[in-house]
């Protein structure tokens, strides 16, 4: 039988995968430093990591698009884990931006929602961790605004379209972020989930958490590599299991190679 023949006789390997679903903060994660990316390096030759974040999204728009993302019988289905990070947009204040803001009930209901779909596509709740959003740094944050409001107005300028602004106020503030991710913690109680409580943890003992962001809203090194490790216990758990695939280079079959590689693949 020609090599070619015998590769294709050979089982099908089957790639474990971990879901990433969330906001920028998930898009983002896997620049470099990012914690996707740490998660991705920890687990490979072990599982796919995959990110699907969504930049400016909030649980309104996540539940829509969910069964878009994890369906039976698609490419992801049955993820041997599953976290859940929104909260930062979903708990913009509705006057400065009412686009993003989802009331806080809603923002629950959503969240219970998006767990009670992945149940129902046959990931158990003990494959899913629910992130609650990090804590707000207040003055960094207002900062932004202003100058994304400024670059706003450079553009419009430039387009010959330039109209008065008076700037762009703070939109968020870092208690109503807390109630956020407060409701995270009891929608995970209440669904049986596990959950990161990272707006928490990132103020324990009052420090201060400003180097754990980059502008008062997204990651830093320093808050990515503080996810990663806060969140890699949690997540072990769940794909401790997993072995490596495909043997080491050492064990494989030097006179008959196929033999080592076309196995089951359980090394």
């Amino acid at each position: 039988m020609a090599l070619c023949e015998r590769a294709a006789s050979g089982s099908s390997l089957l790639w474990p995968r971990v879901l990433l679903f969330g906001d920028s903060i998930t898009q983002f994660s896997f620049q470099p430093g990012g914690w996707g990316a740490m998660l991705a390096d920890r687990l490979v030759r072990k599982c796919d990591v995959l990110n699907r974040g969504f930049s400016g999204y909030n649980t309104r728009w996540a539940k829509i698009i969910l069964p878009r993302l994890i369906s039976k019988g698609s490419s992801t289905e049955n993820p041997v884990a599953v976290t859940v990070f929104f909260g930062a947009n979903d708990a913009t204040l509705k006057d400065e931006n009412p686009k993003q803001h989802v009331p806080l009930d809603e923002y629950s209901a959503n969240l219970r929602a998006m767990v009670q779909y992945l149940r129902s596509v046959d990931i158990p709740e003990d494959r899913v961790i629910l992130i609650t959003p990090p804590p707000l740094g207040e003055a960094a944050w207002e900062k932004e605004c202003v100058l994304k409001a400024s670059r706003s107005c450079s553009r419009l300028a430039s387009l010959g379209s330039w109209r008065r602004r008076d700037g762009c106020k703070l939109n968020r503030l870092n208690s109503i972020v807390g109630e956020y991710a407060n409701a995270c913690l009891q929608v995970a109680r209440d669904c049986g989930t596990d959950v990161l409580d990272l707006w928490t943890l990132m103020q324990k003992d009052n420090q201060d958490f400003s180097p754990y962001l980059s502008d008062g809203l997204h990651l830093s090194p320093k808050g990515n590599e503080f996810l990663f490790l806060n969140l890699w216990p949690l997540l072990d758990k769940k794909v401790s299991s997993l072995p490596w695939l495909l043997p080491y280079w050492n064990d494989v079959e030097e006179a008959k190679p196929e033999l080592s590689l076309l196995g089951d693949g359980d090394h």
